[in-house]
């Protein structure tokens, strides 16, 4: 069995609304994922012949994903009231709307997913939202 791994980070904002801790607030990360992508046999032809995948074709499909959130606000859909959206459009802002809670699981899933549909085949995705504190999505 092969297995490599690539990683890429950004910075975002998020809080988790209805969380009775601090997370609760308003707040920051630099997060870090971490694509893991596991097989039994290598290419046998072509440009990664020798290769379970290309580490340029995993990264580039992992920094497209994390470019989309660098920089951002990243909420829920309908924890914002739209005069709050607005305020931050008016200043220029660019939140990212989910449709799902911004933990650092659902976060896995959603780079899972999105690795999936960029053609690759993701063993498990980490998004580590500390250094010490990360969640992992594989199915």
């Amino acid at each position: 069995m092969f297995s490599l791994q690539t990683e890429a980070s950004f910075d975002a904002a998020h809080f988790l609304a209805g969380h009775p801790g601090a997370c609760r607030d308003l707040h920051g990360h630099r997060w870090r994922v971490v694509l893991e992508i596991r097989g039994e046999a290598l290419q046998k032809e072509g440009p990664a012949r020798g290769m379970l995948c290309d580490f340029a074709t995993a990264k580039a499909a992992l920094k497209e994903l994390a470019a989309a959130l660098d920089h951002k606000l990243l909420f829920e859909a309908g924890s914002l009231r739209p005069a709050t959206l607005a305020a931050l459009a008016d200043e220029g802002f660019q939140p990212v709307q989910l449709p799902f809670r911004p933990t650092a699981e659902e976060l896995a899933r959603w780079f899972w997913r999105g690795l999936l549909a960029a053609g690759l085949i993701p063993a498990k995705v980490s998004v580590y939202e500390t250094p010490e504190n990360c969640a992992s999505y594989w199915e």
